[in-house]
This record gives C-alpha cells, sequence and structure tokens, in this order.
C-alpha cells in the first residue's frame, strides 16, 4: 500500500489522542485508510466502515478542508439525535419524514440495519 497521505496520519492520531465523545473510530488493521465507526445514536449503536481517504480526496459538494473526521463523526451523532428534514440531504426522505414520522423511522431502522450495522 502507498504512503498514507500526512493529512490522514494527523487526523488518526489525534483521533486516537483525543477520542470523540459517544464514537468510537479504529483504524482498520489491514488498511488504515479506512477506519471502523461506532456511533451512539439515540437508541442504539450504529456501526460502520469510513474512508478517511475518499473523505479527503473526493469530498462531498460544499466539503471545506477545515472540517475534519472529528466534525463529520459529530455532525453525524447530532443528526441521529435531532434529524432537520428543513434541511436535507436526501428531499425524498425529508418529504417522507414530514408526512408519516412513524414510517420515516421504521424505514431509517430497516436502513441502518441493512447498511450500517455488523451482522
Amino acid at each position: 500500500m502507498a504512503a498514507l497521505p500526512r493529512r490522514i496520519i494527523k487526523e488518526t492520531q489525534r483521533l486516537m489522542a483525543e477520542p470523540v465523545p459517544g464514537i468510537s473510530a479504529v483504524p482498520d488493521e489491514s488498511n488504515a485508510r479506512y477506519f471502523h465507526v461506532v456511533v451512539a445514536g439515540p437508541e442504539e449503536k450504529i456501526a460502520v466502515l469510513f474512508s478517511l481517504y475518499n473523505l479527503v480526496f473526493f469530498p462531498p459538494d460544499k466539503w471545506s478542508p477545515a472540517l475534519q473526521i472529528r466534525t463529520v463523526l459529530l455532525s453525524i451523532q447530532a443528526l441521529l439525535s435531532a434529524p432537520n428534514p428543513d434541511d436535507p440531504l436526501a428531499n425524498d426522505v425529508a418529504e417522507q419524514w414530514k408526512i408519516n414520522e412513524v414510517e420515516a423511522i421504521k424505514t431509517a431502522r430497516e436502513w441502518t440495519r441493512l447498511y450500517a450495522m455488523n451482522n
């Protein structure tokens, strides 16, 4: 594997030295460009494999280099606790939330089981 970019090394060191409360982010043993992340949500924990490399080199729209992995993880945790359908990432999901919150929560739980949990 090619050497890790300096930014990934620095952010990994910071995460290990200053863990984010309620979030565990551990580099993958076979590929340090990936993190095994467990986020404490409002009712249960969600585990995902997260690519810091992709975030750094293929950032999403409106991404600022000032944002670090810790701020991304904190944002995810905050959205789990207080979703905001008036400022959505996916308009169709926000509309479902506004129309039928119970069904939207059911869908969110199913997607969490399918795409974010290690089972």
